[in-house]
């Protein structure tokens, strides 16, 4: 049976001559304005129970929501109720706010305000919503690098509204930087890398708390740099730092995700072994020995595609969002290859490997090392 539909014209001349008219979408869809005098219930609580609201079943009433779709299957749970005289209204509040029928607004706060709108577009999805959102503000994440990585990874996760930013970084923005850490601009050159990171993330989300630490992370300092944080980001171009954080991720059970670029390909992969011993790898599984300088050139000497930073920072910052929510499939136990030649994604299973020197299960910790030694093949 097809579900009767009124304008949003005819609709506010019928709610003038008692018709009720409901807005049924969610608390944080209405702050932006709802058809005034709708009463706003939501959808799943009117079709739970409409006789809450609705006590005669007799009784004209008026169903809008942001489009149209969802007070159209409304209309249906209420005809099954046995409510009679129920209208769907065509183009929901979108169509009655482009007629300029009036509306109203409710009284929030700034800071709810801002929430609300600035984070709209999460609240209406079914695996975040408003508990997500509030997940996410209360998110601690480090982000170890401002660079290539970091730059678009600090971007997504300041957007995203993680609350709290622990950005660590040595270095200042030179111009050589510009092809492709999008953090920085040429005005910045000769700045600390953390504090040009800190303005333009502030202006991005001034909601959030960016912390800056304009040092390098160094056995010295690793744990106090983690202390705290949900998750780690790693946004290091060298493999000394990539040791050191997987070090100390294992020993205080934090995720790592990791992530490297070089020419024209990246890979990315979560580290996860401090909190799943023996089921999950870390990143000495994948390197046990690292690997031969000659081997493996950083961008200043073999270069580096501009956007492939971009590229995979943006699958760091979601696989950070996806921990932090509990959602989705996070890259535990698999290696993303991205070929952007080919513009080709592969997967490879990394099984925890049982001889690794730092997170088998009932392991003891064997301390921090000498990276920079390490990883330039000297004994340690």
């Amino acid at each position: 049976m097809k579900v009767p539909e009124i304008t949003p014209q005819q609709a506010r001349e019928r709610q003038k001559q008692g018709a009720v008219l409901i807005d049924i979408r969610e608390d944080h869809e209405r702050a932006s304005g709802q058809a005034e005098g709708a009463l706003g219930i939501a959808k799943a609580e009117l079709e739970a129970d409409p006789t809450a609201y609705l006590p005669r079943r007799d009784a004209e009433i008026l169903l809008i929501c942001q489009l149209g779709s969802r007070s159209k299957a409304a209309v249906e749970t209420l005809q099954q109720a046995g409510f009679s005289h129920v209208y769907s209204v065509m183009g929901g509040t979108t169509r009655w706010m482009e007629m300029a029928l009036p509306v109203v607004r409710p009284q929030l706060n700034e800071e709810t305000q801002d929430f609300l709108e600035r984070y709209s577009r999460h609240l209406r999805l079914s695996g975040i919503g408003i508990e997500g959102q509030r997940k996410l503000q209360a998110a601690r994440v480090l982000l170890v690098g401002t660079g290539g990585l970091g730059s678009p990874a600090g971007f997504y996760l300041a957007a995203a509204g993680v609350g709290h930013l622990r950005i660590v970084d040595d270095d200042v923005v030179d111009r050589s930087n510009l092809q492709r850490q999008i953090l920085h601009t040429d005005a910045g050159i000769g700045e600390a890398k953390v504090v040009s990171a800190h303005k333009r993330l502030s202006a991005l989300n001034p909601g959030i708390d960016i912390e800056t630490r304009y040092e390098r992370a160094t056995p010295a300092n690793i744990e106090e740099l983690l202390d705290g944080v949900d998750v780690i980001l790693d946004g290091s171009d060298n493999f000394p730092a990539r040791y050191l954080l997987n070090d100390a991720s294992v020993k205080l059970q934090k995720p790592l995700i990791y992530g490297a670029v070089q020419g024209f390909f990246g890979q990315i992969s979560v580290f996860d072994s401090g909190r799943r011993r023996g089921q999950a790898p870390c990143y000495r599984c994948l390197f046990p020995q690292a690997p031969s300088p000659q081997f493996t050139p950083n961008c200043s000497d073999a270069g580096v595609l501009g956007v492939l930073p971009g590229v995979v920072g943006v699958l760091q910052a979601t696989e950070a969002l996806k921990l932090i929510l509990e959602i989705g499939e996070p890259l535990i136990g698999k290696l993303l290859h991205f070929d952007a030649l080919a513009m080709r994604f592969r997967e490879t299973r990394l099984p925890p490997d049982p001889d690794c020197s730092i997170c088998p299960p009932e392991k003891p910790f064997p301390g921090y090392i000498d990276y920079e030694s390490f990883c330039a093949g000297d004994s340690v």
